[in-house]
């Protein structure tokens, strides 16, 4: 007899568990936590109503945390390299208006667009396009992106961009964009490159970028003020890529890729003995750490919105379609 109950009770056992696990993946797929292997099938990044929902939250913690120079207010919103201008900028509003911002105007943006790629794995990520009261004509850009399921929508993008030189993107029918891979050969450069591409064509020029404001005007300006009668000014540049800060990219119509990226700057200006560094400004002061004596050391973080053609496309160029900067930090010696 014993030999018959084993088998039955074994049974009876298996029925349960698999019951047991049927009301489990029932009940986390009720409550929205499971995707359907979400780390393997090439999906949407978020549909566009998601998007706009995460659009006007980012927008509302925005202008919250603006009226209040608190960065506690949209902390949970931002990330990567406009999280850490944002934070900064925040700080030092703070510092010198604790009461709140006295110039608050509320940002609105209007005539938003959205292009939203299908992909694998994470993180999701999609990009914002939007008509905004500051900034005159330009589009704001934004990056979104998030982490997991059941994370939050970040900002951690966001370039200011002339609307003509905007590009197509690659749709499938239902109107779905295509990403980049960042190690991308088919690029003039990878995608994950670009930063420290950058960082290098600041210090050395030469590369692959085109001309243009924010390359070779750039080192033209810097190179007119790195010495004056008793200051020296030092640049430093260095890529971010990590976190936040990951490149992203989106194909384009024509082969080629849009690709948002960040990179780390140091300015140091150093004065001759019996000279002083010119005195900074407010903002600058309230981010310094230390005294100013005879240096001051100041980091920015930028984000860039950059054009790469197709490898094999004619006289290819790096073109830098948009950037913001922002000071971050700053050390007096």
């Amino acid at each position: 007899m014993s030999r018959v109950r084993g088998p039955r009770r074994l049974r009876r056992l298996e029925r349960g568990v698999l019951a047991a696990a049927s009301v489990a993946a029932l009940a986390l797929t009720a409550s929205g936590c499971v995707v359907v292997h979400g780390e393997r099938e090439v999906l949407p990044a978020a549909t566009r109503a998601e998007a706009a929902r995460a659009l006007d939250a980012f927008t509302d913690a925005y202008n919250r945390a603006d009226k209040a120079y608190d960065g506690s207010l949209d902390a949970g919103y931002v990330t990567g390299a406009l999280g850490a201008i944002d934070a900064a900028r925040l700080r030092a509003g703070h510092a010198t208006s604790p009461g709140g911002n006295p110039a608050h105007t509320p940002l609105k943006l209007t005539d938003a667009t959205f292009t939203i790629p299908k992909k694998a794995g994470w993180p999701r990520w999609f990009v914002a396009d939007a008509k905004a009261n500051k900034g005159g004509d330009a589009r704001w850009l934004l990056v979104f992106t998030r982490e997991e399921p059941d994370a939050k929508w970040r900002a951690a993008y966001l370039t200011l961009v002339a609307p003509s030189v905007l590009p197509a993107f690659r749709t499938d029918a239902d109107g779905w964009a295509e990403a980049v891979p960042a190690g991308s050969a088919g690029q003039l450069a990878p995608p994950g490159d670009l930063s420290r591409d950058y960082a290098a064509y600041l210090k050395d020029g030469g590369g692959s970028f085109a001309a243009g404001p924010y390359t070779s005007d750039w080192r033209a300006q810097r190179a007119r003020t790195a010495v004056r009668p008793g200051l020296a000014t030092q640049y430093i540049d260095e890529p971010l890529t990590n976190g936040g800060y990951a490149p992203l990219a989106l194909r384009t119509a024509d082969g080629g890729a849009l690709v948002f990226f960040a990179a780390h700057h140091y300015q140091k200006q150093t004065a001759a003995a019996g000279a002083s560094v010119p005195a900074p400004n407010q903002s600058v002061r309230a981010l310094t750490e230390g005294e100013i004596k005879q240096s001051l050391t100041m980091e920015f973080v930028s984000s860039q919105v950059a054009l790469d053609p197709a490898r094999d496309a004619a006289g290819g160029k790096l073109k830098l379609l948009g950037r913001i900067q922002g000071l971050t930090g700053a050390q007096g010696g």
